[in-house]
C-alpha cells in the first residue's frame, strides 16, 4: 500500500535562532592547524610519506652520489630527463618537497614529544590513583577471607601487601576510609619512557642526518695504479659539498694506489669470468703519521682523515704514447677507459691531443680486455673481464677540440661537431678504426704521427664520504631500537589490594588490577600477588 503524498517520516528539526555556532578567527585556525600537525596520527602519516618520497631517489641516479649516472641518464632519456629535473628528481634528498616533508615531520614530532614528556614527568611524581570503590568490576578480581581471630590487627595485611608489591617493583600508596584500608600499586612507567626515548631518538636521527648532510661531503675520484689522490677539492673528479661545508675542514691526506688484485671465477662453467673479489692495495699518508700500507675492499671501506673511502668500481687504463711525424712525444698518459656496463668490461675512452701535432686530434674508442667477435657483424666485444688478449680500437678525428674557448669539458666525452673523422666510422678515406695491442705502434692517418700502447694498468673508482654525524646516527638508531623494544615488552599495570572490615570482625581481602594497554599476563600477576600475600599472612600467623 503506497503512502500518501503528504506523508513524512518525522518532523524536520527545529532550528533555535538563539544558537549560533562559534566562528574560528585567525588564532583559532592556527591553534587548530597546530593540533592537527602535532597529533601522533599526523606524525605517523608524515613518516610514511617521507619513506614514499625517498623512493624516487633509488629509481633515478642522484647528483650527490652519481653525477656521471645523471649525465648518462640525460643522454639515454633526452625527452623525460628535463621534466624529471624540473621536479628535482635528480636531487631528491635536497629538493624543496622532500625538505618540506622532512621539516613538517620534525615539527610534528617535537609537538608530540614535548607535551607527552611533561605528562609523563607529572605521572612519575604523582602517587598511584586511589583504590576504586568496587574492585569487583576490575580485571582478575579475587577475594580471600580472614576470620576475626586471624585478623587481630587490621593494618597488618595491607602493610604486608605494600611490602610485597614494593619488592615486585611497584610504586605504592596507602589509602584508608571508614570500613577499609587499601594499597594502590602501579608499575610499567618504563613503557612510556621507552616510547618517549623512541620518539626523541627519531628526532635525533632526523637532526643528525640533516646536520651531517649539511656539514659533510661526498666526492668521486678515479685513480690509476701507481698514481696518488690528495684530499683537496681540485683533485676530485666530482665533488658534492653540504650547504654548510667549509673547504678548510678538509684533512690533507693522500692515497696512492699500488695495485688492484681481482679474482675471477675460473672453475664453474656457468659463471666463468664472474668477479669473486676486488682488493685495492694502497699506501696512505696523514699529517704527522708515517705512510701506511692498507687495503680497500668493496664492503670494507678505508677510514682516513675523518672520511670513509669506498671502492665503487674498477677498470683498465691503457698507457698511450703519441708521437708526431718526427718521432717527438706529444702525449703520454694512462688513459682511463670506463666500462660500458657489460660483465666482460668492454670499456670506452677518449683521447684529446690539443698541441704537438699539425692539427688538433681527438680519438674515441673501445678497450677489450679479451677481444672477440660479437653477434653483430663486423663488431668486436670482450669475451672475458680478465686481461687475456687486450686490444684498443680507436676512431680518429681532426679539427677543433673546443678547448680554447675556456669552457670546462668532460674529459670522458668528445664533442665532434667541429671535427672531421679520418679513421673509423664516417671517414671519407674509408680507413678503418685503428686497432692496437699492447706493445704495438700504429701510424696515425694523414701522416700526423704514430700512436703506441705501451701497457695496460688497472684503475679504481673511489667514493670519499665524510659524515660528521654518523656516530650520532648510530647512537640514536640504537636508542630507537631499545625504546621500541621497551615500549613493546614492558607492561603498564595497576594492582589494588583492599582489606574490608566485616561486622563480625572478620576481614575480606580483595585483589584486582587494570591493564594500561595490552597485558596478557595481568590475571596471572594478580593471582600470584594474592597467593604470595596469603602465604605471607599464613607465615605470620604461624609464627
Amino acid at each position: 500500500m503506497s503512502r500518501p503524498s503528504d506523508h513524512i517520516d518525522s518532523a524536520p528539526p527545529r532550528e533555535d535562532p538563539g544558537i549560533v555556532q562559534p566562528k574560528l578567527g585567525f588564532v583559532g585556525w592556527i591553534r587548530w592547524f597546530w593540533r592537527q600537525l602535532t597529533s601522533m596520527r599526523t606524525a605517523l602519516f608524515l613518516l610514511l610519506l617521507l619513506a614514499v618520497a625517498a623512493v624516487p631517489g633509488s629509481l633515478v641516479p642522484q647528483r650527490s652520489s652519481d653525477p656521471n649516472g645523471v649525465t648518462q641518464y640525460f643522454a639515454e632519456h633526452p625527452d623525460i630527463a628535463p621534466f624529471l629535473d624540473k621536479l628535482q628528481a635528480f636531487d631528491v634528498y635536497t629538493s624543496a618537497w622532500f625538505s618540506a616533508i622532512y621539516l613538517l615531520l620534525f615539527v610534528s614530532l617535537i609537538g608530540c614529544v614535548i607535551p607527552r614528556t611533561k605528562h609523563h614527568w607529572d605521572a612519575l611524581r604523582a602517587k598511584p590513583p586511589r583504590t576504586p570503590a568496587r574492585l569487583t568490576r576490575m580485571a582478575g578480581f579475587q577475594a580471600r577471607l580472614l576470620s576475626s581471630e586471624q585478623a587481630a590487627t587490621a593494618p597488618e595485611p595491607i602493610q604486608a601487601a605494600s611490602e610485597l608489591l614494593r619488592r615486585s617493583r611497584y610504586r605504592v600508596a596507602l589509602y584508608q576510609d571508614a570500613r577499609s584500608t587499601s594499597v594502590s600499586a602501579e608499575r610499567g612507567y618504563l613503557r612510556e619512557t621507552g616510547n618517549l626515548v623512541f620518539h626523541i631518538a627519531l628526532l635525533g636521527v632526523l637532526l643528525a642526518v640533516g646536520l651531517g648532510g649539511g656539514f659533510g661531503f661526498t666526492g668521486q675520484k678515479i685513480v690509476v695504479e701507481g698514481q696518488s689522490f690528495v684530499n683537496s677539492i681540485t683533485s676530485y673528479n666530482s665533488f658534492n659539498p653540504g650547504r654548510f661545508f667549509n673547504s678548510s675542514s678538509l684533512v690533507p691526506f693522500s692515497i696512492q694506489v699500488d695495485r688492484l688484485d681481482v679474482n675471477y671465477e675460473t672453475k664453474n662453467k656457468d659463471a666463468l669470468g664472474t668477479p669473486i673479489d676486488y682488493t685495492a692495495h694502497v699506501t696512505t699518508t696523514e699529517p704527522g703519521s708515517p705512510p701506511r700500507r692498507q687495503t680497500i675492499k668493496v664492503n670494507e671501506p678505508l677510514a682516513i682523515g675523518g672520511t670513509n673511502a669506498y671502492l665503487l668500481g674498477n677498470g683498465y687504463a691503457p698507457s698511450i704514447t703519441v708521437r708526431d711525424a718526427k718521432g717527438k712525444v706529444v702525449f703520454q698518459d694512462d688513459v682511463v677507459f670506463r666500462p660500458t656496463g657489460d660483465v666482460n668490461l668492454t670499456s670506452q675512452g677518449v683521447i684529446k691531443i690539443p698541441d704537438g701535432l699539425s692539427k688538433q686530434v681527438g680519438m674515441t674508442g673501445f678497450f677489450y680486455p679479451t677481444v672477440g667477435d660479437s653477434s653483430v657483424a663486423g663488431a668486436k666485444a670482450s669475451t672475458s673481464p680478465g686481461l687475456n688478449d687486450p686490444l684498443v680500437s680507436l676512431n680518429v678525428y681532426v679539427g677543433d677540440l673546443g678547448l680554447d674557448s675556456g669552457v670546462p669539458q668532460n674529459v670522458y666525452t668528445l664533442n665532434t661537431d667541429k671535427m672531421t673523422p679520418v679513421a673509423g666510422a664516417g671517414a671519407k678515406s674509408g680507413q678503418k678504426a685503428l686497432e692496437i695491442a699492447p706493445g704495438q705502434t700504429v701510424q696515425l692517418p694523414n701522416g700526423l704521427g704514430s700512436i703506441e700502447v705501451t701497457g695496460v694498468k688497472r684503475f679504481i673508482g673511489l667514493d670519499i664520504h665524510h659524515d660528521p654525524a654518523q656516530g650520532w646516527v648510530l647512537l640514536f638508531a640504537i636508542l630507537i631500537l631499545a625504546g621500541l623494544l621497551t615500549s613493546l615488552f614492558v607492561p603498564r599495570r595497576r594492582i589494588w589490594v583492599k582489606a574490608v572490615d566485616n561486622a563480625d570482625g572478620s576481614v575480606t581481602l580483595e585483589y584486582a588490577g587494570l591493564a594500561r594497554g595490552e597485558d596478557p599476563n595481568l590475571l596471572g600477576a594478580i593471582r600470584d600477588i594474592a597467593d604470595q600475600h596469603s602465604a605471607v599472612l599464613t607465615d605470620r600467623r604461624n609464627t
